[in-house]
């Protein structure tokens, strides 16, 4: 029999005051109350709120719920006159099977172990390169532009073989793409030149091709237009999310300076210290999926076309699956979070995002071991949108 819920309330969206790396206060007594709830949608659609672990598993492993932009009702607040139309060939990410397993199973063989080694040598470089001129530059700067957002902008450049050449423009184009100050205008002309340049890229890898993903692909069945779009999937997947946890990931480390001194002291912490931040900071925080026929959830029934949103972040701090999950314990084993999501659409470039963050962390706090904020943490602001995270990170540190 069905539990009585509380009536229907839009998603929690507010980070509480003065803890800018928690989940919205309202999340966690849903959690411990009702796993699952009822949720109203910006566009009048009255949905459902998953905030318990093992729920959020169990709904992102079930293929009776769809990914399928067009079927869902968009989950965040100021959605009423948001239709998402179906995805575009190539946009691998909101298709269900079969469209969804082709696409994978062709792009799962491009991230094997040869070329995350390969990819490995090429990011130490890529932060050692970046800590030379943070050095030379310093000693403030703003740790965004100067080493979060480069490192994984260059690795991507490397994954899809931009030519060195390009990767000035290519990044400058992504960087206004995924900007909070950009024009409408701006991000436009930005979108357009990346697409424009996403297809030179392909003719030029099937005329002449390299060691390199998108070389690789040009042998398969794939289209230039999918494989054009398939590199600007990998492109948003892979460059906003990552350079958000490197930059999220020390600013939670300087506000917790004991954790922060941890892996100064022990470099070999890298592995559990980029678990820890993945879970305690969750940078996409939500998904939504639409269930494709009747669903019995936690005890409620879930009708056919309802839209159901996972509240990532609330699950990787539910209790019943992490001790003390509101603490930042970098010596804790996270197995078996959701930052990366989980089921058949779980990220596909997560071992190429945990390479560099385990790069880019112990890296940093060896080089500048006095690191610390410019501002008062207050003063760092915050975004959330469908990713969280912070446009500029003011850093210092004393000079030898």
């Amino acid at each position: 029999m069905s539990e009585t819920l509380p009536e229907a309330a839009p998603l929690p969206f507010t980070r509480p005051s003065g803890c800018p790396f928690d989940p919205p206060e309202e999340l966690a007594p849903l959690r411990e109350q009702h796993p699952i709830s009822r949720m109203s949608y910006s566009d009048g659609h009255v949905g459902w709120l998953v905030t318990g672990y093992a729920l959020a598993r169990e709904v992102l492993a079930d293929t009776r719920f769809s990914t399928r932009r067009e079927l869902i009702h968009f989950p965040f607040p100021g959605g009423a006159d948001i239709v998402l139309p179906p995805a575009p060939v190539g946009h691998f990410h909101a298709m269900d099977p079969p469209e969804h397993t082709r696409y994978r199973q062709l792009l799962t063989g491009q991230f094997t172990v040869r070329r995350m080694k390969q990819l490995t040598a090429r990011i130490e470089q890529i932060t050692a390169e970046h800590l030379d001129a943070m050095e030379k530059q310093g000693p403030s700067v703003d740790l965004v532009s100067a080493y979060a957002y480069p490192i994984p902008a260059l690795t991507i450049c490397e994954l899809l073989g931009v030519p060195a050449a390009d990767s000035d423009a290519f990044q400058r184009d992504a960087r206004i793409m995924n900007s909070l100050d950009a024009t409408e205008d701006e991000v436009y002309a930005a979108v357009t030149a990346m697409d424009e340049y996403m297809h030179e890229l392909v003719a030029a890898k099937r005329a002449k091709p390299a060691d390199d993903l998108l070389s690789d692909l040009t042998t398969t069945d794939l289209t230039d237009e999918e494989l054009a779009a398939i590199g600007t999937v990998l492109l948003g997947a892979g460059l906003d999310t990552t350079a958000n946890m490197i930059a999220l990931g020390v600013f939670a480390m300087l506000s917790h300076r004991d954790q922060f001194s941890a892996l100064s002291a022990d470099p070999d912490l890298a592995d559990s210290a980029v678990e820890e931040l993945l879970r305690y900071l969750t940078v996409i925080h939500t998904e939504a999926k639409a269930a494709l026929e009747d669903v019995e959830l936690g005890g409620q029934l879930i009708k056919a076309g309802d839209t159901v949103t996972v509240s990532l972040h609330a699950a990787n701090r539910d209790p019943a699956r992490f001790a003390d999950p509101d603490c930042l314990d970098l010596r804790r084993r996270a197995i078996g979070h959701m930052a990366f999501g989980h089921g058949i659409h779980q990220c596909l470039g997560q071992q190429l995002a945990r390479v560099e963050m385990r790069v880019a962390y112990p890296a940093l706090l060896t080089r500048f071991p006095t690191l610390r904020l410019a501002v008062r943490p207050e003063d760092v602001q915050v975004y959330t949108g469908s990713v969280y995270g912070v446009q500029r990170l003011p850093v210092t540190w004393d000079e030898a």
